[in-house]
């Protein structure tokens, strides 16, 4: 059976948007009163974030691997085959996507 033009696009849309809205999965901030920077960025390892620096430029990625001084960032946008190693204490804010409209 042939499906007929407009049909046939509303089909392929829901194919592709579908599975990626029920991927979609909100991440949720907990914030502690001894927390710091690092452990923040622990349990935000895997996540997608942006880093605002001390220095003004905001910086966003995945949070692979977060060490004493350092965090490493992977898949950084606009910089697709970069990954970057920031120090901690130059970090001024994490900020997080934490809902989808």
């Amino acid at each position: 059976m042939r499906l007929s033009g407009p049909l046939a696009v509303l089909t392929l849309f829901v194919a592709v948007c579908l599975p990626a809205a029920a991927s979609a999965q909100d991440t949720k901030i907990d914030v502690k009163s001894p927390d710091t920077v690092k452990t923040v960025l622990d349990r935000l390892v895997g996540k997608r974030v942006s880093l605002v620096l001390t220095t003004g430029p905001e910086l966003a990625g995945v949070v692979s691997v977060v060490g004493d001084r350092v965090v490493l960032l992977t898949d950084l946008t606009n910089r697709e085959f970069f990954d970057g190693v920031i120090s901690i204490d130059h970090i001024a804010a994490v900020i997080v996507r934490t809902r989808t409209r």
